[in-house]
């Protein structure tokens, strides 16, 4: 017999995810809009209006769902199910809009990292089982370049994690934890020289994000100049409106994951507001407003300055140079640490 508050957890936890999920696909939706239409005028085009991803995602949804003779038919169809299901799952993990994650525990950002693979791994898995050589090619593709930006974000997720363990060891919330995080922000924990190291760690993440999300200049998967669309090539109607979905969800979740780990700070705490819903509403538009900065900043401006690059100097743009600077700044957080230089709050009396 479940008690009264097991029955209030399970309600918040179901009406909570069904707010997510619509909050993640009209979002990401509207967010892929403003991207086009930023992305356009900076390269002097008018751009498609910004309602276009909802068009397109309706459009796709009516369309019949095509299954090349040649594919694994239950595959071909499980794919793009799976990456939906797994992207909306991360935002349960995630402080959105000044809320608590709706899941939350000891430990969740490791399980968030591997989360993230569970969509890229769809794609590629889809890719396979479709029989197209165009898609083959592309799923190769796709595993070479998860294999290359996966190393530099596990040093950004290992060196949060390490950081946020120590800071724990003196109180008395959970060691990694999303909500340890966001209620002891990285900024707030370390010296001069962590500060120098957490700025790497971001700067990194940011150059990360365009790959997870398969964007110019890392979208040698999906080159439709060279390969017809790669991995989606055979996809067509629902199926390519899921992936189409899934990557709107996660480009919220992307940029969520940023600010959770760099930015949680609230406008209401900063004004001095207290709790409230005036409050509630503030801090849900000041993230959404660091939501598209961070969009901007991670995808729009880097898809318009460069071109897109070939597989391999994709791989080693991550594994060298981007790997090199995610360990450097871990490595300053390290040594921050053992220095014990006074914290930045501190030094500016904050």
């Amino acid at each position: 017999m479940l008690t009264t508050e097991q029955v209030h957890l399970l309600i918040t936890i179901i009406f909570g995810t069904f707010g997510l999920i619509a909050f993640g696909i009209i979002f990401g939706l509207l967010y892929k809009g403003i991207d086009r239409k930023l992305s356009a005028h900076m390269q002097g085009r008018i751009g498609p209006p910004i309602r276009q991803p909802f068009r397109d995602i309706v459009k796709l949804f009516t369309k019949e769902n095509i299954v090349p003779e040649n594919a694994i038919g239950w595959v071909f169809n499980l794919a793009p199910i799976a990456g939906l299901i797994a992207t909306i799952t991360i935002l349960l993990y995630l402080p959105i809009g000044g809320f608590n994650p709706i899941l939350t525990g000891q430990g969740d950002l490791i399980l968030i990292l591997y989360l993230l693979i569970i969509p890229s791994l769809a794609m590629v898995i889809g890719g396979f089982s479709s029989g197209s050589p165009y898609a083959t090619v592309g799923a190769q593709r796709e595993m070479a370049t998860m294999i290359a930006y996966e190393f530099p974000l596990a040093i950004i997720i290992v060196a949060i994690a390490w950081l946020s363990q120590r800071v724990a060891a003196s109180t008395t919330i959970h060691a990694f934890s999303m909500l340890s995080i966001t209620q002891m922000p990285i900024w707030g924990s370390v010296g001069i020289i962590g500060f120098i190291g957490a700025i790497l760690l971001l700067l990194v993440l940011l150059l990360v994000t365009p790959a997870e999300l398969s964007k110019i200049p890392f979208d040698t998967p999906e080159a439709e100049t060279e390969i017809a669309g790669g991995l989606l090539a055979e996809y067509s109607g629902r199926n390519l409106g899921m992936f189409y979905l899934t990557d709107a969800v996660k480009t919220v979740v992307m940029s969520a994951l940023i600010v959770a780990l760099f930015f949680p700070y609230n406008l209401s705490q900063l004004i001095g507001l207290e709790s409230g819903y005036i409050a509630m509403i503030i801090d849900f538009l000041f993230f959404l407003v660091k939501l598209l900065i961070v969009i901007v900043f991670s995808v729009t401006l880097v898809r318009v300055a460069i071109a897109r690059l070939k597989i391999d100097q994709v791989v080693y743009t991550y594994w060298v140079w981007f790997t090199l600077i995610a360990l450097f700044g871990l490595i300053l957080l390290m040594w921050d640490t053992q220095i014990g230089l006074p914290r930045v709050v501190e030094m500016l009396g904050l």
